[in-house]
């Protein structure tokens, strides 16, 4: 994926500098009547300062900016700037005469000759006598727009290459943010879910010793039942989703161990609905409200009940559950870890696509939780 992507960027960087170096072709054509000699020279310059260009831009955007510009060394990278651009101004045309094998007096003799030679086919409609002080005067000025370069180019250039640069820097810096992010959602959220296992292991536990304080029949399976939440927990829960279908299943687990324990004073109704199929879900977010559901609306004495409804639709995913009050938390030694951690962990895997009420009316605790899912 990384070569795929630094091929394209080549051949954009590729496409970008055909296209400049292109225009003035495009909308400053040379003139027909140029002499060979001319034409030569004019092309050989054009090169070579398109190659300087080149040269400058990469030099500027790999070196000057990241080492000086970006460095805060201000002087440093205007005195290099400067040195370049001293360097455009004379070195393209000394190259251009080493490599044609001409010199200044050549191209100036030859200037002069073809604007003769235009001022010769123009007279007769112009009526004109030019002397040849005043030809000169004219094929200097000529000389300035055969020249196909200047400082604007260059000032072009090194502005692209500066705005080109800070947007590089600044999209590093947002995708080094947005990744800093991630890590930090991605630690949080192993600690949460690190939180749950023994916060709950610890409360069925309490559960399973009970029944093996009064040497009951039912502790082998509790124990039995215990053994498969474990194995859920600790190799289905260690990925970021898991399957509805395996989520209602532990749920269900969880509720045969509660009812091991429990008389027949308690009535528990889970009823799901839908298709739990082919959809995912971050696991164990259900498991904090029913487990608080049987922490606090259970009785021994008095009949209690608790509903829990699951309706999963084709884009969502809904959970009610009510219980009685027996107990308030106050009574008992509790750290809210459960409830409190779903919470967080709503926030961070499902921003702005889940809903959370949770109330108390009427001696009854209710939970309702939807959730959009993909």
């Amino acid at each position: 994926m990384k070569k795929r992507k630094k091929i394209v960027s080549i051949a954009v960087h590729i496409a970008v500098w055909i296209c400049f170096f292109a225009l003035p072709y495009i909308f400053s054509p040379r003139p027909k009547d140029i002499t060979d000699v001319l034409n030569k020279h004019m092309v050989t310059v054009f090169i070579v300062i398109n190659l300087f260009l080149l040269g400058f831009y990469y030099l500027n955007t790999l070196i000057l900016i990241p080492k000086f510009l970006f460095a805060k060394k201000w002087l440093l990278y205007i005195a290099f700037v400067s040195i370049a651009f001293t360097a455009f101004i004379y070195l393209p045309r000394e190259i251009t005469y080493l490599i044609n094998g001409t010199n200044a007096e050549t191209i100036r003799a030859e200037k002069i000759q073809g604007f003769k030679q235009k001022i010769e086919k123009e007279a007769d409609s112009l009526n004109n006598n030019l002397n040849n002080k005043n030809v000169k005067r004219k094929a200097s000025n000529v000389a300035f727009r055969y020249f196909p370069g200047s400082f604007v180019v260059f000032l072009l250039i090194l502005t692209i290459g500066i705005c080109a640069s800070v947007i590089e820097q600044w999209l590093i810096a947002e995708q080094t943010k947005e990744r800093i992010e991630h890590e930090k959602i991605h630690t949080e959220l192993s600690f949460l879910k690190s939180q749950v296992n023994p916060h709950f292991f610890f409360n069925t536990l309490n559960n399973i010793y009970s029944l093996a304080v009064v040497q009951s029949d039912k502790t082998p399976k509790a124990v039995l039942k215990l053994s498969s939440i474990m194995r859920y927990i600790l190799t289905e829960t260690q990925t970021d989703y898991v399957a509805l279908e395996n989520e209602v299943n532990f749920i269900h687990d969880y509720i045969d161990l509660q009812l091991i324990r429990l008389t027949d004073k308690v009535q528990v109704n889970f009823d799901v609905q839908g298709s739990v199929n082919n959809k995912t879900i971050t696991p164990l977010l259900f498991i904090p409200f029913v487990e608080n559901a049987f922490k606090y609306g259970v009785s021994t004495k008095d009949n209690s009940t608790i509903t829990i409804q699951l309706l999963a639709q084709e884009k969502s995913v809904e959970l009610k559950v009510t219980n009685t009050i027996v107990q308030k938390e106050s009574n008992l030694d509790t750290t809210g870890i459960g409830i409190n951690n779903v919470k967080r962990r709503l926030d961070l895997l499902y921003p702005n696509k889940h809903q959370l009420i949770v109330q108390e009316k009427d001696q009854q605790f209710f939970v309702y939780l939807t959730i959009e899912i993909a």
